[in-house]
C-alpha cells in the first residue's frame, strides 16, 4: 500500500521544512556547544575549567567515537577545555590543525578504505601488499608530523588456523618494522574481542587477534622496540580479564592504551564494571610514559561523559 499524502509533503512546503529543521538544528548544535562552556576561538579555558589537574596520564580523545558530535575545531576546543593533549585516530589532513593547537596524535590510524583498518591485517598474505602501503604510508605521515605511534592488527580469521595466522604476522611485520624503526614510530598492534557481536565496533566477531598473550607472542617473535602492544582495557575485560596483572606482566611491551565502559563500550560511570582508577594507578607503578585514548561511544551527552572519564582517569 503506498504511503499516505501529509500536507507537508507538498511542492514548497517540504523544501521550507527541511529549512526551518536545518536552522532548529543548527540552533541546537550551537546551543550545546555554548553550554559546553568551550572556549571561542583564540581563547584559552582557564585552569580552574579543566578536567585535567594532576597530568601524570597523559589523555587523548578518540576522535571516531565523538566525530558525529563535533567536527575537528570542535573537538580541539575540547581537548583543550578538559586538559587533553591529543585527539588520535585521525586523518593526516588534520595533523597540521592539530600541531597548530598544540596538540598531537598520540596515534595514527591506517587507511583501509572502504574497510575497516581492522578487517584486512597481517595475517592474510592475500592483502599483505595492501597492508604494507597502507602501514608505510600511516609511518611516513605521522613521522613526518613528530608523532610516534601508528595502530596494526592482524586481521580476521577467515579461516586461516591461528598458529599459521600468528607466522603470517611475524613475516609481514618483519617486512615493515624496520622501515618503522628508521622513522622512529612505533607500531602498536590491538587486540580485539570476538565475543560482542550486538555492535559492529563494540565486538569483532572472527578478529585472529583477540588473546593479549597471542599478540604478546607476535610481538616477541618479532623482536623490535618497534612492534609493541595497544593495550584496549575494554577488550581485554572482555576476553582475558585481570587488567592489572597483565598490565604488570607485558609492561615494558605496553606502548598505548584505550578506555571504554564495560559492559557495552560505554561511559566509565557506575554502571560498567571496570575500575578504572586503580588500573590509572598501575599504570603510573610500571612508569608508563604513553598516552590514555578515551574511546567509549557515548550513550548520554558525549562532553560531560568525557569529561567523567578524564576526570577519573586523572590519578
Amino acid at each position: 500500500m503506498g504511503r499516505a499524502t501529509r500536507w507537508d509533503d507538498e511542492p514548497g512546503r517540504s523544501s521550507r521544512r527541511g529549512m526551518l529543521k536545518q536552522t532548529a538544528g543548527a540552533a541546537v548544535a550551537g546551543a550545546t556547544v555554548a553550554a559546553m562552556g568551550i572556549p571561542a576561538p583564540g581563547q584559552e579555558p582557564s585552569s580552574a575549567e579543566r578536567a585535567v589537574k594532576n597530568g601524570r596520564i597523559k589523555q587523548s580523545i578518540v576522535y571516531w567515537c565523538f566525530e558525529k558530535h563535533w567536527d575537528m575545531p570542535q573537538a580541539i576546543k575540547v581537548a583543550k577545555q578538559l586538559g587533553c593533549v591529543s585527539i588520535e585516530l585521525i586523518a593526516p589532513k588534520f595533523f597540521p590543525l592539530l600541531k597548530q593547537e598544540g596538540l598531537a596524535c598520540a596515534i595514527g590510524t591506517v587507511d583501509m578504505s572502504p574497510d575497516p583498518p581492522f578487517v584486512k591485517g597481517f595475517n592474510n598474505p592475500k592483502y599483505r601488499g595492501r597492508v604494507l602501503k597502507a602501514t608505510r604510508d600511516a609511518i611516513d605521515a605521522c613521522a613526518e608530523h613528530g608523532f610516534k605511534n601508528v595502530i596494526c592488527f592482524t586481521g580476521m580469521r577467515e579461516g586461516i588456523p591461528d598458529d599459521v595466522g600468528a607466522d603470517n604476522c611475524v613475516a609481514g611485520f618483519k617486512q615493515i618494522v624496520g622501515h618503522a624503526e628508521k622513522k622512529g614510530i612505533t607500531l602498536c598492534l590491538e587486540m580485539l574481542n570476538s565475543r560482542v557481536s550486538s555492535h559492529p565496533m563494540k565486538g569483532h566477531p572472527g578478529y585472529q587477534g583477540d588473546h593479549t598473550e597471542y599478540c604478546v607472542d607476535i610481538i616477541k617473535r618479532v623482536g623490535s622496540p618497534s612492534l609493541k602492544l595497544l593495550f584496549d582495557i575494554y577488550h581485554v575485560q572482555i576476553m582475558d580479564g585481570d587488567i592489572i596483572s597483565r598490565i604488570r606482566q607485558h609492561r615494558d611491551l605496553i606502548a598505548h592504551v584505550h578506555t571504554a565502559g564495560n559492559p557495552g563500550r560505554g561511559e566509565l560511570d557506575d554502571k560498567q564494571e571496570i575500575h578504572y582508577r586503580p588500573i590509572m594507578e598501575a599504570l603510573l607503578e610500571i612508569g608508563y610514559q604513553g598516552h590514555v585514548g578515551q574511546e567509549f561511544i557515548p550513550t548520554r551527552d558525549p562532553f560531560e561523559g568525557l569529561r567523567q572519564a578524564v576526570t577519573l582517569c586523572d590519578v
